[in-house]
């Protein structure tokens, strides 16, 4: 048990970390760029971004943590990990392509491929531990809502 938290929490701080990295390249564009542009009806305010990312790392985090505890000799577990690492990184590219770079259609692209890789990654923890699959419900829910808001804004720009 004692090993299973301790992944857990390493697989926390790791998401939260790369949730962090992630966050330093929107720090430039979000009170200059992002505010010219033309957004769909349906954009959140500002200040919900935040604690819905923290979240979500939170609960990716978790579900990483517990399909890490079922033991990496094991060859599903990698595969599960390996998916979800791959998504953890379209995931912080994206807030470079979009804010960083400020290009709403590559972030697009991006984040179409998240999506695709995140459904993977679902398949994948479920056959783990559906528990860890379900923590991932949220998130796949919040990148379709993100995905169609990047899809908004590259149209209305």
């Amino acid at each position: 048990m004692k090993k299973k938290i301790s992944r857990i929490v390493i697989s926390v701080i790791l998401c939260v970390f790369i949730g962090f990295l992630s966050s330093i390249a929107t720090q430039s564009s979000i009170t200059t760029w992002y505010p010219t542009l033309v957004k769909p009806s349906f954009t959140p305010p500002n200040w919900i971004f935040g604690p819905v990312w923290g979240v979500l790392y939170v609960l990716m985090g978790v579900a990483a943590g517990i399909v890490w505890s079922k033991g990496l000799y094991h060859k599903w577990v990698k595969t599960a990990l390996y998916h979800f690492g791959f998504q953890l990184l379209l995931n912080a590219a994206w807030s470079i392509l979009f804010f960083g770079l400020q290009n709403p259609f590559v972030a697009l692209i991006d984040i179409i491929a998240l999506f695709v890789l995140l459904l993977f990654t679902i398949k994948w923890f479920t056959v783990v531990n559906s528990t860890a699959a379900y923590l991932l419900i949220p998130y796949i829910i919040w990148v379709a809502f993100a995905t169609a808001l990047n899809f908004g804004i590259w149209q209305l720009n």
